[in-house]
């Protein structure tokens, strides 16, 4: 039976349904807000694996075209391989909801959001997240939610919750937060140098329609919800625990504070091997054996943990606000066009910016509509960065950590207008132990700089962590840990991701493992996130702080000019005739924007700016008196025809070819040669009228040049022989 519940948002009402679509799924619910509208639908294996210790949960949002009322573009006409955008909301669901869910649930967990209608005013993105939530919510599938996602932007100074498009497009402030009625357990988004307070603010507003839309799900579970399947403990238990507990912790211990990644690494699992040996045979049962490993795990988390909050103390011996040691390098690549090495203890990030023109942009075709960016980011993770073997290719992991690095970037990258290069940057990550996508926005900036791109100011970025006592109430004890290792990342509560400038920050994304953090514990981690990040910012500035000033000799020489609007035609050409050409003669690339704006792109400077003065004469009016280079296109009896611009020819009588007398035009010219030649007159008929340089007297006058046997020649007065003499 079809049951469905109401709330209004900013005038318009969400609808939440279920019951008449997808009723075979676990749980579906149908979400539509204003034009736009999302089906999401939870299905879960049959058959259940005991022991697993993670999540089995793939999301997979996918967005129709004919949502919008298109047809894909390029040759396939159908949907396929996910872009980036669906990947980076399928992530935008999979985060806040993974924790919620129970490992001894030991099923695989399929989730599908399909956008299909979207009025292209109201972004389907968070109604997504919501009909997600749902449609577990609802289901037969074990689920400690409901969780919601709302989008909060500030526009001329107000928070707005839920904006449309064009709203976003004006903010100076953009974040997604998700979360539960018991606080935020995720946030991502990029500002134009925010303050702290402005975004303590912007997550109250958030958490406020949370509760909301968490209460709106409530309802719609006590009107269709499924009564939940059961959980599959483990029925038996590791034995010998505390023997083993008692003998491996003090070592473990040890282990676990040596210097380095790789001599925890080894010291962990040497202890662990050693253990493994001397209980053999008991491990030979495979649910033993995975007992063991989680027992291990455990001790490594207690260890970790009870050693910050009691004496202040990590596992590589820093202090709470410590930062690693950190060396920036630039220039250290020749041929690309601007390169930095960044190093923060075990993480190191090579950053490499190229210079393109604006046929290297990206072009995007969703049901968002078609455009274009003139900045790209993009984030590699070989797994020799950690010791590893492994496949190749970019992964979910690399298309969301480098977009989280574009977007920390994007604000202080120069507009179009004023750097008419289309930037990309390319982050290889060769060492990692601690928020290498961080480590990208710091070797980005470095980069950029180092390829002369006029950044508006530099940006650091730095990854904070939090280690609670008990559910992180207001009276039990917490840690916010600044520039976190790996294994911090990994046994933490939180990962906390900052970036910006000195002034503000731009970039931010937050990963929550507990139910929520506090105010409190929000105000503590931006403000230790801010004097890291300016601390950072020093260090960096020490190598680079400003662009260097002139780019690189490889990189592709760019000019610019405005021309009239009604000239861009006879500029183009018929055909796009005359542009080509010049694009050939100066072996250049040539852009036009309605506007009037005329990029050229050349190989060296000479090339750009002769074709640029090529340019501006089309652009221009031909002038009387002024001299140009013209190239000869015919050859007549009574003179020749020459081309002083694109489409544009003229006629040099033969009396103005020479001071001297000569008997045919081909004494002294011939078709395709360069000639400098003077505007003398346009007629009123609008025809040019030209004399050949060096037929000009020492005196600049060409008063009885050319003149037979001491006679001026007589010409019609339209400057045209007026036919054959018969």
């Amino acid at each position: 039976m079809m049951q469905k519940v109401t709330l209004q948002i900013a005038g318009k009402d969400l609808v939440l349904e279920t019951g008449r679509i997808a009723k075979q799924a676990n749980g579906s619910v149908f979400a539509q807000y204003a034009g736009s509208a999302v089906i999401s639908t939870v299905c879960s294996s049959s058959a259940s694996v005991e022991g697993l210790d993670y999540v089995p949960l793939t999301v997979e949002y996918n967005e129709k075209y004919y949502a919008a009322g298109k047809i894909p573009g390029g040759f396939i006409k159908r949907e396929s391989r996910p872009k980036d955008k669906e990947i980076l909301v399928s992530r935008l669901i999979d985060r806040p909801m993974r924790p919620l869910f129970e490992k001894s649930f030991g099923r695989e967990i399929q989730l599908i959001p399909t956008t299909l209608s979207t009025d292209q005013v109201n972004p389907p993105d968070m109604l997504a997240i919501i009909a997600s939530s749902a449609a577990v919510h609802i289901s037969d599938i074990p689920f400690n939610g409901p969780i919601a996602g709302v989008r909060v932007c500030q526009v001329d100074g107000e928070l707005i919750v839920n904006p449309t498009y064009e709203q976003i497009e004006k903010s100076t402030l953009e974040i997604v937060v998700a979360g539960s009625k018991d606080g935020i357990t995720m946030v991502e988004g990029g500002a134009k140098e925010v303050s702290e307070e402005l975004m303590i603010q912007a997550l109250d507003k958030a958490h406020n329609m949370i509760l909301e839309l968490c209460a709106l799900q409530e309802k719609l579970r006590e009107l269709a919800g499924k009564p939940k399947q059961p959980l599959t403990p483990l029925p038996y238990s590791l034995e010998n625990r505390d023997a083993i507990r008692g003998s491996a912790y003090p070592k473990l211990e040890t282990a676990c504070f040596l210097p380095t990644k790789h001599e925890r690494h080894d010291g962990i699992k040497a202890v662990k091997t050693d253990f493994a040996a001397k209980y053999a045979a008991q491990l030979e049962d495979e649910k033993q054996k995975k007992l063991f490993d989680a027992l291990f795990e455990d001790m490594q988390y207690e260890i970790l943990r009870s050693s910050i909050l009691n004496n202040g103390k990590r596992v590589d011996g820093r202090g709470l606000e410590d930062i690693r040691a950190i060396t920036c390098e630039i220039g250290i690549l020749q041929r690309t066009h601007g390169s930095a090495l960044f190093t923060r203890g075990e993480t190191q990030a090579l950053a490499v910016t190229t210079l393109g023109t604006v046929f290297d942009e990206q072009i995007y075709d969703d049901i968002e509509g078609d455009k274009r960016e003139n900045f790209m980011l993009h984030y590699n993770f070989p797994p020799y960065s950690v010791g590893e073997t492994g496949r190749m290719g970019t992964g979910r992991r690399e298309i969301g950590h480098g977009h989280l690095a574009r977007r920390s970037l994007e604000a202080m990258v120069p507009s179009k207008e004023d750097f008419p290069y289309t930037v990309r940057v390319v982050s290889e990550i060769m060492e990692s132990n601690g928020s290498s996508s961080m480590a990208s926005v710091c070797g980005g900036t470095l980069s950029m700089l180092h390829a002369g791109v006029p950044m508006k100011k530099p940006v650091a970025g730095i990854a904070m962590g939090l280690i609670t006592e008990g559910k992180a109430g207001p009276n039990d004890r917490f840690a916010v840990l600044s520039d976190i290792l790996g294994e911090e990342d990994h046994l933490g509560d939180m990962d906390f991701k900052v970036a910006g400038t000195q002034d503000g920050i731009t970039g931010f994304q937050m990963d929550i493992k507990i139910a929520g953090v506090s105010p409190e514990i929000m105000r503590k981690a931006l403000d230790q996130a801010k004097r890291g990040r300016l601390h950072i910012l020093s260090i960096m500035n020490q190598t680079i702080c400003k662009p260097v000033d002139q780019i690189s000799e490889y990189a592709p020489k760019i000019v610019t000019l405005r021309i009239d609007i009604d000239k861009i035609g006879a500029l183009i050409g018929p055909g796009g005739k005359n542009i080509k050409a010049l694009c050939e003669q100066y072996s250049v690339k040539i852009n036009t924007e309605d506007d009037g704006t005329v990029t050229i792109f050349g190989k060296n400077t000479k090339d750009a700016e002769d074709a640029k003065i090529a340019v501006m004469g089309i652009a221009s009016d031909p002038e009387i008196g002024r001299v140009y280079d013209g190239v000869v296109k015919r050859i007549m009896d009574f003179g020749a025809f020459v081309e002083i611009l694109p489409g544009k020819e003229g006629l040099v009588h033969i009396s103005k070819l020479s001071r001297q007398r000569i008997a045919q035009v081909t004494d002294v010219l011939k078709e395709g040669q360069q000639i400098p030649v003077k505007l003398l007159e346009i007629d009123k008929m609008g025809r040019l009228n030209l004399s050949y340089i060096d037929a000009i007297d020492p005196n600049g006058s060409d008063e009885n040049s050319n003149s037979r046997g001491g006679q001026r020649e007589e010409r019609p007065r339209d400057n045209r022989p007026r036919g054959p003499r018969r």
